[in-house]
């Protein structure tokens, strides 16, 4: 059987992580540990995707510099064909963030000025406009510009299209091609600043009306939400015995229901099948998890069955 190809296009740079040993004092010198690895939104997710049998072909922006080479041998490890464009004259772009004991998130810092300035001329390469073609599915997500989301859209030419709310200060980049989308997994503060409204079946409603057919709304550890045309829906999140990391969590979930989709799994599996993946990668220490079938199963059988709530 064929496997599915997936276009995906967004950040691809270095995570670093620093994690808390004690309790976090503001303004201070905390003690404490710091890891640096391969990351960002599409590179994550497009990893997870290629873990659950869908060929990735991804396009980012990166610098001619180690960050850049590290993020290269990651894609060429993974099994992704890389399309990227690489700067000589600029530094990769990277994201810090500082974590509790816990894993939660304090505070991150987004160092992405290189994604601001070459998405929308990137899609205009002939490389690019014939590996969009070749492919089954489009993945994006808001580290990219608006101008260069709707370029995407349009590039798509009627095929799905996936994407990620990323944070609440990019969300809105892809309030212009909602409508476009086919599904669009965010957390409760993104669709808040998406719709407007602060009570999720609001938000919901106000989403629908600009055009979003599909959405995945989670918020931690407490009920994931989602809707298509046949209603809303919740899963709440299984009880995890250790927190090693959040981050790359909401990356996983989509890859991996994104892979779903693409397989033609329903809505409700698929959803089912990402919050596994991101079960496993927030017990892991890594961004993306390394995990075995045997143990994605096991996962997958703490993911309870969906409730239909309106």
């Amino acid at each position: 059987m064929q496997r599915p190809k997936l276009f995906v296009s967004g950040a691809a740079h270095i995570d670093r992580r620093g994690r808390i040993d004690g309790v976090y004092v503001p303004a201070a010198s905390n003690p404490g540990s710091l890891r640096e690895e391969a990351g960002g939104g599409a590179l994550n997710a497009a990893r997870n995707a290629v873990h659950h049998g869908v060929d990735v072909t991804l396009m980012s922006l990166r610098g001619g510099d180690l960050a850049g080479l590290a993020v290269a041998d990651v894609l060429a490890e993974s099994g992704i064909e890389d399309v990227s464009a690489i700067f000589l004259d600029r530094t990769t772009p990277s994201y810090t963030a500082l974590l509790d004991p816990n894993g939660e998130l304090i505070a991150g810092l987004a160092d992405m000025t290189l994604y601001e300035l070459g998405f929308t001329r990137q899609l205009r390469r002939r490389k690019i406009r014939d590996a969009v073609a070749a492919a089954d599915a489009v993945f994006c997500e808001a580290n990219m510009p608006e101008d260069a989301l709707m370029r995407l859209a349009d590039m798509a030419g009627g095929r799905p299209i996936y994407a990620i709310a990323i944070s609440p200060a990019k969300a809105r980049r892809l309030e212009p091609i909602l409508a476009s989308l086919s599904c669009l997994f965010m957390n409760r503060r993104e669709a808040r600043v998406l719709s407007g409204a602060d009570d999720a079946a609001e938000a919901i409603k106000l989403l629908r009306d600009r055009g979003l057919r599909r959405g995945v709304i989670t918020a931690g550890g407490e009920e994931t939400i989602f809707f298509d045309d046949t209603g809303v829906f919740n899963i709440t999140p299984p009880q995890l015995e250790a927190i090693a990391d959040v981050t790359g969590a909401g990356d996983a979930l989509a890859g991996v229901a994104t892979t779903a989709l693409m397989r033609g799994e329903s809505f409700n599996e698929a959803v089912r099948r990402g919050m596994a993946a991101a079960m496993l990668t927030i017990a892991s220490p890594n961004v993306v998890a390394d995990y075995e079938d045997e143990a994605f199963e096991t996962a997958l059988a703490r993911v309870g069955t969906p409730r239909k709530i309106s």
